[in-house]
């Protein structure tokens, strides 16, 4: 496929995928339009790149369905220079689309080879707003705190409290909290006062995160 081909195929993305559910945030939108997914896939796998669909990037990882990226994003209210981290970097698609909108983004990943990769994708695409970690995440980016915004796209069982520490008074978190045999719950964290004020936002499904290093 040509890069006018992927093009065509995210303005698709955009309009039978997003907008039909909802995601309004011009932005948004702007990103998913215009931030190569395909290239945070594997090469055999770029040709279902903007399907509705999450898909495998190996070491049982998944990259998130585009819809569920741009949702999570929405719910942040990202302004351009915001300070974000984010748990579980995976492939680099999520990090990108915030370093798309402006922000200056701190991933971590768990998985050595992904960590890498990732790194490799931002520097081919010139993204010098994005610091890549490879650690773990349940312990944050402390010296690098507070957060104006922490999103995790691997599920905990509970919402980290280190977590919620290094996020800024009034930032919001977006979780997924369950099991990975259980009905995992999207959360939006807003602390207020020093503390955690929860909303129940969707029923997800996310690979769990992974407590180690």
């Amino acid at each position: 496929m040509t890069t006018q081909d992927f093009k065509a195929e995210r303005e698709l993305m955009v309009r039978e995928q997003l907008i039909p559910r909802s995601v309004k945030d011009e932005a948004v939108l702007d990103a998913m339009r215009n931030v190569p997914r395909h290239l945070f896939l594997p090469e055999n796998m770029r040709s279902y790149a903007y399907y509705d669909s999450p898909m495998p990037i190996g070491w049982d990882q998944t990259i998130s369905q585009p819809y569920i990226v741009a949702y999570m994003t929405e719910q942040l209210d990202i302004k351009p220079g915001m300070k974000i981290l984010e748990i579980g970097a995976g492939s680099g698609y999520q990090a990108a689309v915030l370093a798309y909108l402006g922000c200056e983004v701190y991933t971590m990943e768990v998985v050595e080879e992904l960590a890498a990769g990732a790194k490799k994708v931002f520097a081919e695409l010139g993204c010098n707003n994005v610091k890549v970690r490879h650690g773990n995440g349940y312990n944050g980016w402390p010296e690098e705190a507070p957060f104006d915004a922490v999103v995790v796209t691997a599920a905990p069982e509970y919402i980290p409290e280190k977590l919620t520490e290094q996020l800024k008074e009034g930032g919001k978190m977006i979780v997924p909290v369950g099991g990975v045999y259980s009905v995992q719950s999207l959360l939006l964290v807003t602390k207020k006062d020093g503390r955690p004020v929860t909303d129940d936002l969707l029923a997800v499904r996310f690979v769990p995160m992974i407590d180690a290093i």
